[in-house]
């Protein structure tokens, strides 16, 4: 491991908490957007990149200490079915940390706020599943090896790294399989940290079924993993899932759940109601029960995260005095 400073440590030192982002695929939606498409969100940087700037400039200005990048579905392989060869895909997958990190550096040149600290830019890891496109990221069991999966990944973990991601998002990871195998490939990057997000069946179990307090005590020596947790889950498997988690590893850890509705991933609709209207009251209470990098994932907006920093930042700037 090289000296480099684990760059979620060095905010929780500092602060109570780690504000994460909220949806990006589903604000860049509500900008007009239309995702029905295999790449996702990826399809805007081909279409519109500037909008992905915009959202992201949202995000920090409602107090997000992170942006997550929009290469949750920019992959090689993805982008090659479109015809994008090889090399122009990776150019696109660094765009998307580039997009992130000028939201990041024009909103900090006039917003050097003393409570706060300069945002992180997390390059995101989407799962294998993500890529297929039909779901699997919520089920986990692909039936592929290792092999398999790490020549999948490699390529687009080493654009975001070249790009300068600050850190890497292993996000919404459905099996351990697919965890094990990030975590061998983080160590052909020695100065590279990432959390591990995974999606889940419920409180107690990731997606493909294994059970979440083995993936924590799994990874507890991982040196460059620095933080774990969930996302894409629902608001109410979230506070049971953080207790496991907490009983089991000393890592920081993060929850970014969807905003309480219901994803069908036969037919890429919502369906149910938003219960994240009181972020502010819930993460108080997922504080409570361990986490510490907090924020949203499918259909939260800036005005959430814009709920936690109120409560949280304030807070803090009331303990400073």
């Amino acid at each position: 491991m090289s000296s480099k400073i684990d760059p979620i440590e060095s905010i929780l030192s500092q602060h109570s908490i780690m504000i994460l982002d909220g949806a990006l695929a589903t604000e860049l939606e509500a900008h007009g957007c239309n995702l029905d498409d295999p790449l996702w969100s990826a399809r805007v940087l081909l279409e519109n990149p500037e909008l992905i700037y915009r959202v992201h400039t949202d995000y920090f200005r409602a107090g997000a200490d992170c942006a997550i990048t929009a290469s949750y579905q920019a992959t090689i392989d993805g982008f090659a079915a479109r015809g994008i060869k090889e090399a122009e895909a990776i150019e696109l997958i660094k765009k998307t940390v580039q997009l992130a990190k000028r939201a990041r550096d024009d909103f900090w040149k006039e917003n050097r706020e003393t409570n706060r600290p300069k945002p992180l830019v997390a390059g995101s890891v989407g799962p294998y599943g993500a890529y297929l496109a039909d779901g699997s990221e919520y089920v986990g069991n692909y039936g592929v090896t290792d092999e398999t999966l790490a020549e999948f990944h490699r390529p687009r973990i080493s654009a975001l790294v070249e790009a300068g991601a600050d850190l890497l998002a292993f996000e919404t990871i459905p099996s351990l399989q697919e965890a094990r195998v990030l975590d061998s490939l983080l160590r052909e990057f020695p100065d590279t940290y990432a959390w591990l997000s995974f999606s889940l069946k419920n409180e107690e179990e990731i997606s493909e079924g294994t059970k979440l307090a083995d993936c924590a005590r799994l990874f507890e020596n991982s040196e460059q993993i620095v933080a774990i947790g969930l996302n894409c889950a629902p608001i109410n498997v979230v506070t049971g899932a953080i207790q496991e988690l907490s009983a089991n590893t000393n890592k920081p850890i993060l929850v970014y759940p969807n905003s309480g509705e219901t994803y069908n991933a036969e037919t890429k609709t919502w369906h149910g109601h938003e219960q994240c209207n009181a972020f502010d009251s819930q993460s108080e209470e997922w504080y409570k029960a361990g986490a510490r990098l907090i924020g949203g994932c499918c259909r939260t907006t800036p005005q959430h995260i814009e709920e936690i920093s109120k409560k949280w930042r304030s807070s803090e700037v009331l303990l400073h005095d």
